[in-house]
């Protein structure tokens, strides 16, 4: 009687056994899929970044030191989706991913300064006050970083709406979250951020205002390129900006009639690429454009919204480089500028994120292999085999 009781117990051991190895290897899988996919594979993309090297060296100062080189991250149109149009998935997935990805960029390469160049939120337009702040606290959440570390944001039409849904309102709100300013100047270098949207031309009270602080920023990098005393001639009193043409930041691009020109792996798709593009609201109008090169004799312009890459070379020589979109919502491949600066040079390199293909390839793959498992261990697996070599057997005798 115990031999007997003491076999059926072994007989129910095994099956138990079994399933509890099964329910083992599929959580490692999972585990393991889940590891990779939310978190390693931005690690192991991002740290093939590197920051580009100046191609000349660090001019050295009177005080026999070389010139500090800045370390600058930019990104663009991250569009944070609000309570209008966001579907709650969609909002876990790809502000997950644009997390991921910059806090893994920090980590990583640590920059000095972060510039994002417009359309921070999708919704700014017409975001209520709590949906407003709403999504500044999500944005607080995920573009978190340490003191050291400086976050600039310039004004997208998605943030304040376009020049017809503009109001002093939206942009007060807009600069009381990001203490928005004209001017940043560090390390003997000038940062000038435009608020694009206003670059309108018809004399509205805010363009008008806008354009009277540019003419006024534009005297004042003249008077410092004329490295003229501070009290001395037409440029008067006042505190002395770094001899250094500026680097122009703003959400427009300035105007180009298309993107036919444009090359690379995160450039316009073909069938977009020929589309002629409208001034006030794909680029800036050429007049526009016109006075921005002429009022600050920028070295470099950087640009966002069209949420693919390009660069263009304006008049007089002045590059232009359009920053694709940080967030798989709007491309497969999304990527930030690295900058290496200084007051006299300056580099430039794209570092990529994850391509959300791969992602979405490696959980289909990782389905299969459970779904294999599954099948193994009710012996299942070969079944479909033997069905099919059964038929070709009858098949040949017949």
């Amino acid at each position: 009687m115990v031999t007997i009781r003491l076999e059926l117990g072994r007989q129910n051991f095994h099956p138990l056994k079994r399933r509890s190895f099964l329910l083992l290897k599929l959580t490692a899988v999972v585990f393991a899929v889940l590891l990779f996919c939310e978190f390693l594979i931005y690690y192991l993309v991002i740290f093939q970044c590197n920051w580009p090297e100046l191609k000349t060296p660090t001019q050295v100062r009177d005080q026999g030191t070389p010139e500090p080189v800045l370390r600058a991250m930019f990104l663009a149109d991250t569009h944070l989706l609000g309570e209008v149009r966001g579907h709650w998935l969609d909002k876990l997935r790809r502000e997950w991913q644009m997390e991921r990805g910059f806090q893994t960029a920090l980590c990583l390469l640590q920059p000095e300064v972060v510039f994002i160049l417009g359309d921070i939120f999708d919704e700014g337009k017409w975001s209520s006050s709590q949906a407003w702040a709403n999504d500044v606290e999500r944005f607080q959440k995920i573009f978190r970083h340490p003191q050291h570390v400086q976050l600039k944001v310039v004004a997208g039409n998605h943030d304040i709406g376009f020049h017809y849904q503009m109001n002093t309102y939206k942009i007060k709100r807009f600069e009381k979250v990001f203490n928005s300013e004209k001017l940043f100047s560090w390390k003997g270098i000038n940062f000038v951020m435009v608020n694009s949207v206003a670059l309108e031309g018809d004399g509205c009270s805010i363009c008008s205002e806008t354009e009277a602080k540019l003419i006024e920023l534009s005297h004042r990098l003249n008077c410092s390129r004329k490295q003229q005393a501070p009290l001395s001639g037409p440029c008067g009193a006042g505190q002395q900006l770094p001899d250094s043409a500026p680097v122009l930041l703003q959400h427009y691009p300035l105007y180009r009639s298309s993107d036919a020109n444009c090359s690379g792996e995160d450039a316009a798709p073909p069938e977009e690429k020929n589309i002629p593009f409208k001034e006030k609201y794909d680029v800036l109008s050429r007049e526009a454009s016109y006075k921005l090169l002429w009022w600050l004799q920028p070295r470099l312009v950087l640009s966002g919204h069209t949420h693919s890459a390009c660069q263009v070379i304006h008049g007089g020589g002045v590059p232009e480089l359009s920053v694709p979109s940080f967030s798989w919502r709007n491309r497969n491949n999304p990527s930030f500028i690295m900058g290496s600066i200084t007051a006299t040079d300056y580099s430039l390199s794209k570092c990529y994120l994850p391509l959300e293909g791969t992602v979405l390839a490696t959980y289909c793959g990782a389905a299969g292999i459970l779904l294999a498992l599954i099948l193994a261990h009710f012996e299942l697996l070969a079944l479909p085999f033997l069905c099919g070599w059964n038929l070709l057997r009858k098949h040949k005798r017949i």
